[in-house]
């Protein structure tokens, strides 16, 4: 893309130029004109169990995952608070997918881009951020990236992005095509169209505050159901709220999860949590592509883990109703990593087990725990409003 041309208006330090920052949102429009919404898929589960699951698949978005509509809101959010001008270095902490967004916008604008990232993202994610021209500074604890990315935006004179704490303010929850909006769109001529729970995972928790506020708002009867890996401290925070940080092995799952409970992250919008491992992510992201055929990434077998926990909860109790939940983005980018059986073996990760309990589940409506044990998964309660 031609970067945009930059204004003669003075010091480096002096506020963006008017001119330059219609052109930059001109193209923002433009480019989410060019975007058409993301399809909603209908997964297929076993005949007559008055239950309908469907996946939103972000994958289809241009820069590949859930993460292009966080970056196209955290750069209108800085441009339009000042923030983000025509000579401006763009810094993020990222585990990938959002770096890769904000590359793609930063191309888009002509702007430098420096994604702050733990060393071991997956090789596809950096090698796409190089392709949108930017330039990736590894660390090698993820807890890390933080400090490292506030360090490089203040040397360079440039903005840190700060998904993690920008994400919640920065997406408009009351609508204008967010992805609250667009599930409830796209459920309007299906058999139950308002869904009894949506599931997502969380990872800056942008996406579940826009979710949760937007049911609010609309008052909807839809609750939310935070799908967290099983290191992750989101869920620990839920169950007992003294709890802030948790230190020992990261998940493998890349994009939700963390350590430290984010800023963005609003506890208050999750009404359920159901606290997924690893080995059952990825069994179930393998599941999913069998049957739909599309390749998800580990973040969508967490999602779909917690999703046939609550529909096999609601079969029990004889409910009817629909269930959404998140494709976030294609397992295309784990081929080194989760896709690889030598990968798998290194880590003594059995994958295949959860993958035939949710092919299971999936035939007869099973819950994938009950064929794998009972200990696989912890979950909590409803939250009563």
């Amino acid at each position: 893309m031609t970067p945009l041309p930059v204004p003669n208006n003075g010091t480096s330090d002096s506020p963006p130029d008017r001119a330059w920052l219609r052109d930059a949102l001109d193209l923002m429009a433009a480019e989410a004109a060019r975007s058409a919404d993301t399809h909603l898929l209908r997964v297929p589960l076993r005949p007559a169990a008055g239950i309908d699951l469907y996946v939103k698949d972000e994958s289809t978005h241009p820069t590949g995952s859930l993460k292009h509509r966080l970056a196209r809101s955290l750069f209108l959010y800085g441009l339009c608070n000042g923030r983000i001008g025509p000579r401006t270095t763009i810094v993020e902490a990222s585990s990938g997918s959002t770096a890769v967004s904000e590359a793609y916008f930063a191309q888009m604008l002509g702007l430098p881009f420096v994604a702050v990232m733990p060393a071991s993202t997956a090789p596809a994610k950096v090698a796409e951020i190089a392709r949108y021209g930017g330039r990736c500074h590894f660390v090698e604890h993820p807890g890390a990236v933080y400090a490292e990315a506030l360090r490089i935006a203040e040397e360079t004179g440039g903005h840190y992005m700060d998904q993690f704490t920008h994400a919640e303010r920065a997406t408009d929850w009351r609508g204008n095509n967010n992805i609250a909006q667009s599930i409830f769109e796209q459920m309007a001529r299906e058999r139950y169209p308002v869904p009894a729970w949506i599931v997502v995972g969380a990872g800056t928790g942008g996406t579940s505050a826009t979710i949760g506020r937007y049911l609010r708002y609309r008052g909807h009867a839809t609750r939310l159901c935070l799908a967290d890996p099983e290191t992750s401290v989101f869920h620990r925070h839920l169950a007992d709220p003294s709890v802030t940080a948790r230190s020992g092995t990261a998940s493998i799952v890349e994009g939700i999860g963390r350590a430290r409970l984010e800023p963005s992250f609003l506890p208050s919008l999750i009404d359920r949590w159901v606290a997924v491992p690893d080995a059952a992510s990825l069994g179930a992201a393998r599941a999913l592509t069998e049957v739909i055929g599309r390749s998800c990434g580990a973040s969508t077998g967490t999602n779909l883990w917690a999703a046939a926990e609550l529909i096999a909860e609601m079969t029990a109790r004889g409910q009817s109703g629909s269930v959404v939940t998140l494709l976030c983005d294609s397992g295309e980018r784990y081929r080194a990593t989760h896709l690889d059986p030598h990968w798998i073996r290194a880590r003594g990760l059995d994958v295949d087990a959860p993958r035939s309990a949710m092919m299971r589940f999936l035939a007869t409506g099973c819950a994938p725990g009950a064929e794998t044990g009972p200990e696989l998964v912890t979950r909590s309660p409803v939250r009563q409003p």
